[in-house]
């Protein structure tokens, strides 16, 4: 069995509460995913990026259990053209 630090299981919690409030709203499941997927690569390591990534979440938890929201906004940079 894996035994996940603190910060891990904080993770993997907030994931978990994400899960259950986007499925009252349609199209926030793909998105949550595909959110927790891209940083999935952050290394383990970077102690202080997750616990920004984790703390932005929480925000953006709160803001999607409001019966209001209809969408997210998305704080990731532009990617650079070609």
């Amino acid at each position: 069995m894996v035994r996940h630090s603190k910060l891990q299981k904080q993770v993997l919690s907030l994931y978990r509460q994400f899960l259950r409030a986007g499925q009252d709203k349609p199209g926030f499941l793909p998105r949550i995913r595909d959110e927790f997927r891209e940083n999935s690569h952050i290394k383990k390591t970077d102690v202080m990026h997750i616990e920004y990534l984790y703390r932005r979440g929480q925000r953006q938890l709160d803001q999607l259990k409001d019966v209001n929201t209809k969408q997210l906004g998305t704080f990731s940079k532009p990617k650079a053209e070609r």
